[in-house]
């Protein structure tokens, strides 16, 4: 399915399963709405899904990994090496993504997009376009066409996935992405660089003001088009971040809810949600991340993060905690008796749930 079909094929959320979901919430034994988020994933997923009650049992992270060429402006603080050793460690459970997910049962799929090597590993799923982008400060980084080949490439992926997934994660490797990823929001948001531009795993004062440098030189010789979401990837993004687009888009075409990690995982869920605004009622972000760019991103997608751990790892740490907090939805939704089951007369709450201030959203 390519880009236009599966834009095309990404509908609404099931508004008569999502009013039966808040009326079973109602009638659960508790104060209307004293279970917050966890009340309103529960109606999200029934939005998703067309069903009340539901399971998240398959559990699926999706990892996709490249060498970004701008990397050679000293803006990172490790070697692009690392992005090739991190690749192979994320498919031997060796990673910070890789134990979490381990910890709760959720499967990793690895995708070299475009490590700058030739990678032998048959865990890691060869999607290559070729070896890393160029240099975004000294002119495009792909091409449109490669652009498009990574997001179709994604959507498949995700598309696959979730044929047998409950929920997804979408997650990336690739050292310099966090100056890719604050270069694509800068232009579609118009924001100063220096506003949404943060250090990534950590550099020197000299490094980030070359970092803030670099990616205005960036967007000033590409002069990418901000309406055109995919001529902004192609210009100033990377393989990691156009697949992990087409990820978000594949998965809201499948069904399928689908977690958003840190920063460059928000970027991409921007992307995807600025091709199809549909796509957005399918996202759940997890963690906060200390990217000062990601609160821009989640401001632009008017999501609210489910948890703060102070986090900016990526590779997708974030997403199996966010798919534990998910189940945690599940069982209330399924498991808590009603005040008829638990023979408790609800007559006390009329007055709060005809509050706008409990209703669950």
């Amino acid at each position: 399915m390519d880009i236009r079909e599966t834009v095309n094929s990404i509908s609404p959320l099931y508004p008569d399963a999502m009013a039966k979901a808040r009326e079973r919430q109602d009638m659960l034994a508790k104060p209307p709405g004293s279970l917050g988020r966890l009340e309103e994933l529960s109606v999200q997923l029934a939005g998703i899904t067309g069903k009340v009650n539901n399971e998240i049992n398959k559990k699926t992270l999706l990892v996709f990994c490249a060498h970004n060429g701008v990397i050679e402006e000293g803006v990172a603080s490790a070697p692009q090496s690392v992005t090739l050793a991190q690749t192979i460690n994320l498919t031997r459970k060796k990673t910070g993504a890789a134990v979490l997910s381990d910890h709760i049962g959720c499967e990793i799929k690895v995708f070299d997009m475009g490590v700058n090597a030739d990678i032998s590993d048959p865990y890691v799923i060869d999607r290559k376009i070729r070896k890393g982008t160029d240099n975004i400060s000294k002119g495009p980084a792909m091409t449109r066409e490669e652009a498009e080949k990574a997001i179709a490439t994604g959507i498949a992926e995700a598309a696959a996935s979730a044929k047998d997934a409950d929920v997804l994660g979408i997650g990336e490797m690739g050292i310099g992405n966090t100056t890719t990823s604050s270069a694509v929001l800068a232009v579609l948001t118009g924001k100063p660089v220096r506003e949404l531009t943060g250090r990534g795993a950590g550099i020197t004062d000299d490094s980030y003001e070359k970092k803030i440098r670099t990616i205005e030189a960036a967007t000033e010789i590409n002069r990418p088009d901000r309406n055109d979401v995919i001529d902004v990837i192609a210009k100033v993004g990377g393989f990691d971040i156009a697949a992990m687009t087409g990820a978000f888009l594949g998965a809201a075409a499948a069904r399928c809810p689908v977690v958003i990690d840190g920063f460059i995982s928000a970027v991409a869920a921007l992307c995807a949600a600025r091709i199809c605004p549909t796509a957005r009622d399918y996202f759940i972000p997890s963690h906060a991340s200390f990217e000062i760019g990601y609160r821009i991103a989640m401001g632009e997608l008017d999501l609210r993060p489910l948890f703060d751990l102070d986090m900016r790892l990526g590779e997708g740490s974030g997403c199996p905690i966010a798919m534990q907090i998910l189940e945690d939805a599940c069982a209330v939704m399924n498991n808590m008796a009603t005040f008829e089951e638990a023979e408790i007369n609800d007559d006390y709450l009329e007055p709060i749930r005809s509050s706008d201030s409990f209703t669950v959203r």
